[in-house]
């Protein structure tokens, strides 16, 4: 089956977007043969436990009806009460198989499909009467199974009929000899077992017809690869989109980062490959806090800005490349380098002590690079915290 517009395949099953939307339009699978075998089985069943009820209700109006004098039946005033006592007789003795349909009409389409109301189904389809596609329907596939459907109904029910008229033909010419309240049991007796043989064989052609509802529902909404990318960037986003986005993500965290260049303690540089900012405060962090990161240019600007605002710079390559390698932006150190920062940050505050006092400025630390882990090979484990 290819697609009229694109003229590509459609191969795809229908994504469950897809599916929603069908069943918005009213589009869903639906059997008439099951719902026909339903009702015609809730018929026959009502008939075989409430036929002698309804039986001995219609009596009682005929009766009724039948009773009244010439006068009486030439009087409006008089039948206008007789017609609606009889109707409400009718309805009260027929409820129970009236009842039975009704629900058996209701259940069937639900138990194929589940509930779904459309108001776009309710509106007129005015192609549904054009004569050119209605004559093109009865040579596609579905118009053969329709009509080998109703082919092999006749046919079922025709075959029933003619068995149970030969089978039961003594019991229906009997009935003419029978009280008139065990006729009318005997005849509904009789006429629910003729239903229920009937509704076996309608059973017979529903468990053909299921299977293929839901085959010809699933092939109706199948989807070209082209409707499947589309519908993807619809709800997805496209790709160009996409990167957009994240273009402008990395933009705004690239300039928070660098506003928190400025209240870090100290900037850790490689030192000009990698620049790792580093804030502590003990009254309000348990370890101190990577608030900037970057290598080349970005490490460059986090240096210029550094200097710019008096932060200190400390060279030390392993423990640059480490953080830069293992601790996000925001994020805590680890404790395995605890005690290389720990001797960073125990220079940087001796050396403000040092300019505040006027006093010579501290030598620079020397990183022992014990302390620091070795760098994984490739795919080998993050330093754990």
């Amino acid at each position: 089956m290819a697609d009229e517009t694109t003229g590509q395949e459609k191969t795809e099953s229908a994504t469950p977007k897809r599916v929603l939307e069908a069943r918005a339009r009213g589009q869903v699978p639906r059997s008439h043969e099951l719902t026909t075998a339903a009702v015609v089985l809730a018929g026959a069943s009502g008939l075989q436990f409430f036929g002698g009820r309804a039986g001995a209700a219609l009596q009682s109006v005929m009766r009724s009806c039948l009773a009244l004098r010439g006068p009486e039946a030439v009087d409006a005033g008089r039948l206008v009460p007789v017609l609606g006592n009889a109707t409400l007789e009718t309805l009260v003795g027929c409820a129970p198989l009236l009842g039975a349909t009704c629900v058996a009409a209701l259940a069937a389409p639900l138990a194929l499909s589940g509930w779904n109301f459309s108001a776009e189904a309710l509106v007129p389809d005015f192609a549904r009467i054009n004569p050119l596609t209605g004559f093109g329907r009865l040579f596609s596939i579905r118009g053969a199974v329709e009509l080998g459907k109703s082919i092999a109904k006749f046919v079922v029910i025709a075959a029933i009929a003619v068995w149970v008229l030969h089978r039961d033909a003594g019991a229906l010419l009997g009935l003419g000899s029978e009280p008139v309240l065990q006729a009318v049991a005997h005849a509904m007796q009789l006429a629910g077992d003729a239903l229920l043989r009937i509704a076996t064989g309608l059973i017979v052609i529903a468990a053909v017809d299921v299977p293929f509802q839901l085959w010809q529902h699933a092939e109706d909404l199948k989807m070209t690869r082209e409707e499947v990318k589309q519908e993807f960037k619809e709800t997805e986003g496209s790709q160009e989109v996409k990167n957009k986005i994240r273009m402008v993500q990395r933009a705004i965290a690239k300039r928070r980062m660098m506003l928190a260049v400025p209240k870090a303690d100290v900037v850790i540089t490689n030192p000009t490959h990698y620049a790792v900012a580093l804030q502590y405060d003990e009254q309000k962090m348990r370890a101190p806090r990577v608030v900037a990161k970057g290598a080349d240019l970005i490490a460059k600007r986090i240096r210029e800005i550094a200097t710019e605002h008096g932060v200190t710079i400390v060279e030390a390559p392993p423990l640059a490349r480490a953080l830069h390698r293992y601790v996000e932006i925001d994020a805590e150190i680890p404790a395995a380098l605890y005690v290389a920062v720990a001797q960073v940050l125990s220079y940087v505050f001796q050396l403000r002590v040092a300019r505040t006092g006027g006093m010579a400025p501290p030598a620079a630390p020397v990183i022992d690079p014990a302390t620091i882990p070795p760098e994984p090979a490739p795919g080998g484990a993050r330093v754990e915290e």
